[in-house]
């Protein structure tokens, strides 16, 4: 894969999942521990998929409002790389966070329309990268993960004092158009390959991944 761009598979949750992503020349893999999703993972099954990625794949921890109890104990038993704050995470927090655990933090934060970006502009000063996702719809139960896209036109032109990594409804047919409008470097996706929910599938994996190549 060039080398100026990255694509991130979230929410792995079996071995044959992370070999995929390994193969197809993913730079981050993603583990996600929130109860509601589909994706969640106990934390004896995450240390037990962490010990299985290949050296040089940033290993990153998905959290929603954890506090620090959950985030002692996620430490403690998984070894990562980096932490994604995926809820309603403050600035403050989220460099809290950074020099509690001296891991790089990565804030996803949603958006649908441009009042949405100052968000981004704040989080930009305390977060080691940004996820910009889209923003789940009212009463969603997920964050993330929902297969849904925004309008990435809002996107063009615009530079944070961080790198960022686009998210949200991105799959193997769209990728490469959206690295083109959006100018993005790091491309992160969960549904988009997937069979079912939960359920990643090693075809769409290899294809998305060859998509953002293209791009």
């Amino acid at each position: 894969m060039p080398s100026d761009i990255s694509v991130k598979i979230c929410g792995l949750t079996a071995p044959d999942h992370v070999d995929a992503a390994a193969r197809a020349g993913a730079r981050y893999v993603g583990f996600v521990f929130f109860p509601k999703s589909p994706r969640h993972l106990e934390l004896a099954d995450a240390a037990a998929l962490a010990a299985h990625v290949p050296m040089g794949i940033c290993k990153v921890a998905l959290t929603v409002n954890a506090d620090d109890a959950m985030l002692d104990a996620l430490m403690q038993a998984v070894p990562l790389d980096m932490l994604q704050l995926h809820g309603s995470e403050s600035p403050e927090r989220v460099a809290q966070v950074r020099a509690r655990y001296g891991l790089p933090v990565m804030k996803a934060v949603g958006v649908a329309e441009h009042a949405d970006l100052a968000q981004l502009d704040a989080y930009a000063g305390v977060a080691d990268q940004l996820l910009v996702d889209a923003k789940p719809p009212k009463g969603a139960d997920l964050p993330g993960g929902n297969g849904l896209a925004f309008d990435w036109k809002l996107l063009q032109g615009r530079v944070w004092r961080c790198p960022w990594m686009l998210a949200g409804g991105l799959t193997p047919s769209n990728v490469a158009e959206a690295i083109v409008r959006t100018g993005a470097r790091q491309v992160d996706v969960s549904s988009g390959v997937e069979s079912s929910a939960g359920v990643k599938d090693a075809a769409l994996i290899h294809a998305l991944v060859e998509a953002a190549r293209t791009a």
